[in-house]
C-alpha cells in the first residue's frame, strides 16, 4: 500500500479513509500479504511501535522510501532497521538513492533496493532512457537487486514520446518492457501501470505474471554497455530469456547451448513489424528449441525480445 495509508506525522495511526485490518485479513483469504510504504524519516521516529503494531496485524513488511544519502548515519540506520524488522519477521525493501552494500547477506529479510532511475522517471525524462536501460545491468545491477518498476503498457517510439506526469508512457517498445523482467534482477517484481491497462493487455499480463521472483542460475548471452544486453535465467527446468537494445535497431544471434539436453517449448514475445512506429506492436509465437539452436532475433529501435522456455522432454 502506497503513500496515504497512515497519518503523515504518525505512522501508528491508520488513515480514516481505509480499514487496514480488513484489507490485511482479506489478503490472507486470497493468499496475498500486504507490504506498507513508509518514509525513512517517519518510520525511524517510531520504529519500535510501528514494527510491533503492524507485525501483529499480519503485515508482511515495509517498503522504505527517501533514503536520500549513504553517509555513516544512513548506513548504520539501514542495519538497525533490518535487525529490528527481522526480530518482528518483517521484510524490508529500501528505496531512494540507497544502493546495495551487502547487508542483505546478514539480513536476508532485506529483499530489494532501488538506487536507480527507475520507470517513474519517464514521467519527466527527456533523456535517452533505452540507452540507460541497457547500461545499468552492467553497472548498477552489479551491486545487487535493483527495483526498477518495469511493465509499462503505454509504449512510444523516439519520435512520439513526450513526458506526461498524469498519464506517463515508456520509451521503447512493449517487448523492451517485457524483457526487463528477465534482464533486471528484482526479487520484489512490480507492475508500473494501472490495473485497467493490464486487464486490457491480458496476454502480456499473463506472460509477466509467469515470471518467478528469484532464479537458480543466470547466463550472460551477449551484450555491450549502452548498446544491448541479452540474459537467460533458470528456475528449476524452465528458462527465461530477455534481450533489449538502445534506440538502434539490431539483429542478434542467441546461442541456446546453455540449455540441458531435450526439447523446450518457447513462448516468445517479439517486436512487431510496426514496432519502430508504434511501440505497443508485438507478436507472440510458440516455437520449439534445443541446446543446438542458434536463433536470430530482430530488435526494433528501443526494442526487446522475451521468452519462457519450458522443457518438454
Amino acid at each position: 500500500m502506497d503513500e496515504g495509508w497512515s497519518e503523515s506525522t504518525d505512522m501508528t495511526k491508520v488513515s480514516e479513509k481505509i480499514d487496514l485490518e480488513k484489507i490485511v485479513e482479506y489478503g490472507k483469504e486470497k493468499g496475498v500479504r500486504v507490504i506498507l510504504w513508509a518514509t525513512w524519516y517517519a518510520l525511524t521516529k517510531q520504529i519500535d511501535d510501528v514494527f510491533e503494531k503492524y507485525s501483529k496485524m499480519g503485515v508482511a513488511g515495509f517498503k522504505i522510501d527517501f533514503l536520500d544519502r549513504d553517509d555513516q548515519k544512513m548506513v548504520a540506520s539501514t542495519y538497525e532497521i533490518a535487525e529490528k524488522a527481522a526480530n518482528h519477521k518483517l521484510l524490508i525493501d529500501y528505496h531512494g538513492v540507497y544502493k546495495p552494500t551487502g547487508l542483505q547477506r546478514t539480513y536476508p529479510n532485506v529483499i530489494g533496493f532501488e538506487g536507480v532511475k527507475g520507470m517513474e522517471n519517464t514521467k519527466w525524462a527527456r533523456d535517452d532512457v533505452p540507452r540507460y536501460d541497457v547500461s545499468i545491468p552492467f553497472i548498477r545491477m552489479m551491486a545487487g537487486p535493483m527495483d526498477y518498476t518495469p511493465g509499462a503498457m503505454k509504449n512510444a517510439n523516439r519520435e512520439n514520446f513526450r513526458p506526461i506526469h498524469a498519464a506517463p508512457m515508456s520509451q521503447g517498445t512493449r517487448c523492451h518492457q517485457l524483457a526487463m523482467y528477465v534482464v533486471f534482477e528484482e526479487p520484489l517484481k512490480m507492475l508500473s501501470d494501472n490495473p485497467t491497462s493490464y486487464v486490457n493487455e491480458q496476454e502480456c499480463t499473463d506472460f509477466i505474471t509467469s515470471f518467478p521472483t528469484t532464479f537458480d542460475e543466470s547466463v550472460a548471452i551477449d551484450g555491450k554497455v549502452g548498446e544491448y544486453v541479452a540474459i537467460a535465467r533458470r528456475q528449476a527446468d524452465t528458462w527465461y530469456v530477455g534481450a533489449m537494445t538502445n534506440w538502434s535497431d539490431r539483429d542478434l544471434t542467441l546461442d541456446f547451448s546453455f540449455l540441458s539436453k531435450g526439447t523446450y517449448q518457447a513462448e516468445v514475445f517479439k517486436d512487431g513489424m510496426n514496432a519502430d512506429r508504434d511501440g505497443t506492436d508485438y507478436k507472440r509465437e510458440i516455437v520449439k528449441v534445443d541446446n543446438g539452436d542458434k536463433v536470430k532475433i530482430h530488435l526494433s529501435s528501443g526494442g526487446g525480445w522475451a521468452a519462457i522456455l519450458r522443457k518438454l522432454r
